[in-house]
Formats: C-alpha cells, sequence, structure tokens
C-alpha cells in the first residue's frame, strides 16, 4: 500500500470533518467567553462623583467601578473630602469595573516653605513663588537702582524671611525697583486670554490685576478677557498699574470674530477720554476784545 493509501479511507474525512467541526465550536466558545467577560459592547456613561466624598462614591457606585485614590489637593473655596478630579472623566464611555482614579480636597492645608526672592529678577521670582505653591498679592514698586529686582517680600503687611512655613496658596507682595530711568511698562494684549492666565501675564510684565467683571454666567474655563482698562491702545503705563478686565464666556461669544471691532472700539474709548481740554477762557476774553475794537472802528 502506497503513503496516501489513508486518502482513500472513509474513516479518514470523518475524523477530519470531527476535527473541523470541533475547532470551529471551541472557536466559538472562546469568543462567546471572552465577550461575556470583558463585557463586549455593554458600556455606560460615567458619572460625575464631583462633589461626593469617597465614603459617598463607594456606597453608590462601590459595586459598578474600583475607585483608587491617587492624590489630592488643598482648596480654600470646595469642601475638604471631596471629588475635585476623576479619570475617566464625567461621560466617558465604560464597562462596568472600570477603575476609576480620582483625586480630593484635603482635610489640611498643605503646607510650603517661603523662598528668598532678594535680588532676583521679577521674572525669575514669579517662577519660583509658583514652583512653591505661592501667589502674588501685589506688585509695589519702590527707588531702586536695579531694575525689576526684588527688593524685599511681603506677607501680611511685614517682611517674611526665606525659609518661613507658609499654607500654600498664601499671596505675598513683592517690593519691585524702579531703576534709574524708570521706564513705563507696555501694556500686553489680554484680549481673548483665559481667566486663570490674566493674573500671570500682568505680573510677568510688571503690573497688578485689578477689578474682574464678569459679564456671562459660566464655568471659569469658558471666561476670556473681552475688554482691559487701560486698553491695549494706550501702549504702556507706570510700573505697578492696576488693569481692571472684563470677561465673557467664549460659549457666547465668538472672539476671533469680534476681535478687530472691540480693539477698535477700546482704542475710540480711550481716544474720547484723553482728548486735550482746550481753555476756552482766553478764547472768549479773545472774541470780547474783537468785538470792542471792531464798535470802536465804526464809532469813529
Amino acid at each position: 500500500m502506497g503513503k496516501l493509501s489513508f486518502l482513500k479511507q472513509k474513516k479518514f474525512y470523518l475524523n477530519l470533518l470531527l476535527i473541523v467541526v470541533l475547532s470551529f465550536i471551541l472557536l466559538w466558545l472562546t469568543i462567546r467567553a471572552l465577550n461575556i467577560y470583558t463585557r463586549h459592547g455593554k458600556v455606560v456613561e460615567m458619572p460625575d462623583f464631583s462633589g461626593l466624598t469617597t465614603t459617598e462614591v463607594e456606597r453608590m457606585y462601590g459595586k459598578d467601578y474600583h475607585f483608587i485614590l491617587i492624590d489630592s489637593i488643598y482648596s480654600k473655596t470646595q469642601e475638604p473630602g471631596s471629588i475635585v478630579q476623576q479619570d475617566p472623566l464625567p461621560g466617558s464611555k465604560v464597562k462596568h469595573g472600570r477603575n476609576v482614579y480620582y483625586i480630593i480636597v484635603a482635610k489640611t492645608p498643605e503646607r510650603t516653605t517661603m523662598p528668598n526672592l532678594n535680588n532676583l529678577s521679577l521674572r525669575q521670582a514669579l517662577v519660583l513663588l509658583e514652583s512653591s505653591g505661592l501667589e502674588v498679592k501685589e506688585l509695589h514698586y519702590v527707588d531702586h537702582f536695579a531694575r525689576n529686582a526684588i527688593c524685599e517680600q511681603h506677607y501680611n503687611g511685614t517682611v517674611i524671611k526665606p525659609g518661613t512655613e507658609l499654607i500654600k496658596g498664601s499671596q505675598i507682595t513683592l517690593y519691585v525697583g524702579l531703576g534709574p530711568e524708570r521706564k513705563d511698562m507696555k501694556l500686553p494684549s489680554l484680549y481673548g486670554t483665559s481667566a486663570s492666565d490674566v493674573k500671570r501675564i500682568l505680573n510677568m510684565s510688571g503690573l497688578n490685576l485689578g477689578n474682574e467683571t464678569f459679564e456671562d454666567r459660566d464655568s471659569i474655563q469658558y471666561q476670556k478677557v473681552c475688554r482691559m482698562d487701560p486698553p491695549q491702545a494706550k501702549g504702556s503705563v507706570r510700573p505697578g498699574t492696576f488693569v481692571n478686565v472684563w470677561y465673557k464666556s467664549s460659549r457666547n461669544f465668538n472672539f476671533d470674530k469680534e476681535q478687530a471691532h472691540v480693539l477698535s472700539e477700546d482704542s475710540a474709548r480711550y481716544a474720547a477720554q484723553h482728548q486735550p481740554v482746550i481753555d476756552t477762557t482766553n478764547l472768549i476774553n479773545d472774541t470780547t476784545s474783537i468785538e470792542i475794537e471792531e464798535q470802536y472802528e465804526d464809532d469813529f
């Protein structure tokens, strides 16, 4: 018998057919089991856990998700222990049992130490303050030979020594040198700038943030500058000038479309407010004198 004589036997084809059928059944069972295990196609919308405490989310959603705390931050405006950030974000399509990573508001304020800013440039000092978790309250310019050099650092009205422990977010007043030339500061363009960036940009330019007016009720992330006073048209101002800003929501206002119109309107408003004052007293006296002279000539 030849080596391929088994091909003529009916038993071989029956066994081959059985192997193929069993392979398909095994493959179908594997796919089915994977679908069940991974919940293929069964997704839900991720809830928003903001404002809830760890205990509350565990009680309400503990059967659906696995919660993992990754960090905590201090906030003066939000309730201690409440969730402020989460991943996946609210509204994401996820499956039940998904890991949810979250950040809560610390129950006790985080602390930091005051860095030594003396003799640093303004920009260096601002970067170092930010990295230390501290904020600028005000830039106060004083007579000093080095322009934009930090002369003193104050907290609550008194000089604060480097290394002093403070709560993160504490506000520091910086005393900055005017320099011998006392040059004005160029006004930065704030139009369309996010509300969260305005103060930093002004401070970097040697200016202070004045009054803030929010014309739309919307989340801070959508608020952008639609007007500033002094306006950018003024060009430059004295160091430490307070700049007032107005905001509109980017969801209600087209900043790109209205930019040229708004800036032109600001320029016109500034020009109208700073027109030279004409002394009309001398003009009236001159007119009266001319009339008297003409009358005198008519009499003679």
